[in-house]
């Protein structure tokens, strides 16, 4: 099933993660972070299957998230703020540190 939801800009960090999203109005931001953090566990899991038996019945993100709309800055101040959270390299706007 397909929701829409496009990742405008992020950066990984060693313990966290900034996403700038583009969702549906209609989802819930709480269903959002359940939704990528299923699919990034499963696309993570694939990509190294050694992670499967280390995080067996264990979940590799946190419970936790924290989630603000854009409606009081905008997309560009998000952007530099998540901008600053990265190791320069050029031509990414996913960057894993």
């Amino acid at each position: 099933m397909a929701y829409d939801i496009k990742i405008v800009k992020g950066v990984v960090s060693r313990n966290h993660i900034h996403l700038l999203i583009s969702t549906p109005p209609h989802l819930a931001p709480s269903k959002v972070a359940q939704l990528l953090k299923v699919r990034s566990s499963f696309k993570i899991q694939q990509e190294f299957p050694e992670l499967k038996k280390r995080y067996w019945g264990q979940h590799i993100w946190a419970r936790g998230y924290f989630c603000a709309s854009s409606g009081n800055v905008t997309d560009e101040m998000i952007k530099e703020y998540i901008e600053k959270h990265k190791i320069k390299q050029e031509d990414d706007d996913f960057v894993v540190e």
